[in-house]
């Protein structure tokens, strides 16, 4: 595995957790009772932006790790996933 795939795996996990991640533990203005003028009444209140991008980060590493652990390794090779055998 070279390094830009590495880092690519890496960025597609992280923002497939940050997507994940993103509405948990939201309280809407309209659930709240205090929508700003201007706002919809949808916006989040406290979106907690700093602490869920730690967090997506931490776990994302933890996934990362054992992923290319496995590909470097050569346990799974692409084709082990070959299954219309177009590899040969």
């Amino acid at each position: 595995m070279t390094i830009t795939g590495a880092l690519v795996i890496f960025a597609v996990l992280w923002f497939l957790g940050l997507l994940v991640a993103l509405p948990i533990g939201e309280t809407s203005q309209e659930e709240d009772g205090e929508v700003v003028p201007g706002t919809p009444a949808s916006a989040p209140i406290d979106p907690m932006m700093k602490k869920k991008l730690i967090w997506v980060t931490i776990v994302t590493f933890l996934i990362w790790v054992p992923i290319c652990l496995v590909i470097a390794s050569g346990w799974i090779t692409i084709r082990d996933i070959d299954f219309f055998n177009r590899m040969g």
